[in-house]
């Protein structure tokens, strides 16, 4: 467990909002400082009355707290990052590495810099809400592996304009079967068509075990999204793109990055290819 290894001198970083990530504090020979998205957590107030340094979300802003101290970071819809402050999950993790920042005593300053110019492309953050045009839909790669993240990552793209959704899904196989099924029935609330693929991870798993378990947990849903099981990655990312509706947002959760990227963008150069090619 990470918090075990923090030393003396070093810091823990938790989120306020997880009372299972909290009390994590008990296996801390550091110290602990906390993030939230609510500047009222009863979590972050208590601590803030200590005279404790946190990092919340506040109107909008990426906000330092130490006691009745307050200063504003950065406005989060100004940080890339955030996609606009629509991604709220990314907004977490810009409160968790500004709180890393502060405590190791980077300036605000110098913070708000990193912050507004670092870019989530697949060359700063590969796996990591990645989108790539290719040819009429949108492809966004991200590496959502457990029902958490896929969550995070839907209520993400909920806020999206695009029409029809896809996605390429595969889960590893050290996933416990319920978070399995709860991929599958994320999947089934969200999406339009659905293309599972057996994925690199098996970890001693069946492909096609962990392929059941998916296709039980989109049952669950009652909707009948369009369904395909393609082992294959690179024939998955293919056909969902081959057969996506113009402006249809194709998500792929991310299985060995490197390869999806390298797959996508190589879909994406035959595509443009061949346009080019036509309109000699």
């Amino acid at each position: 467990m990470i918090p075990r290894a923090v030393s003396k001198n070093g810091y823990a970083v938790l989120n306020a909002e997880d009372p299972l990530v909290y009390k994590m504090k008990e296996l801390v020979d550091g110290r602990v400082v906390c993030f939230s998205m609510d500047e009222n957590n009863p979590t972050i107030k208590r601590r803030a009355e200590r005279g404790r340094v946190s990092c919340v979300y506040e109107n909008g802003y990426v906000t330092i707290l130490k006691g009745k101290w307050k200063v504003r970071v950065e406005k989060a819809s100004n940080i890339p990052l955030t996609y606009g402050g629509r991604a709220e999950f990314m907004i977490q993790n810009v409160l968790a590495a500004t709180l890393a920042c502060f405590v190791h005593g980077i300036s605000i300053e110098d913070i708000r810099v990193g912050l507004t110019t670092f870019n989530a492309g697949t060359a700063q953050t590969p796996g990591r809400l990645n989108f790539i045009e290719v040819g009429s839909c949108t492809v966004l790669m991200d590496y959502a592996h457990n029902p958490a993240g896929f969550s995070g990552l839907v209520n993400f793209i909920s806020k999206l304009p695009n029409k029809y959704r896809t996605v390429v899904i595969n889960v590893p196989g050290d996933r416990r079967n319920d978070d399995i099924r709860e991929m599958g029935e994320i999947a089934g609330n969200n999406f339009d068509r659905i293309v599972i693929r057996a994925g690199h991870y098996l970890r001693g798993r069946d492909a096609s075990d962990i392929a059941a378990l998916i296709q039980e947990g989109i049952n669950r849903t009652g909707k009948e999204p369009q369904v395909r099981i393609i082992p294959e990655s690179r024939d998955a990312i293919q056909h969902a793109i081959k057969y996506a509706r113009k402006g249809e947002l194709v998500v792929t959760l991310a299985d060995i990055v490197p390869d999806d990227i390298s797959h996508v963008q190589e879909i994406r150069d035959q595509i443009l290819k061949k346009q080019q090619a036509t309109e000699v």
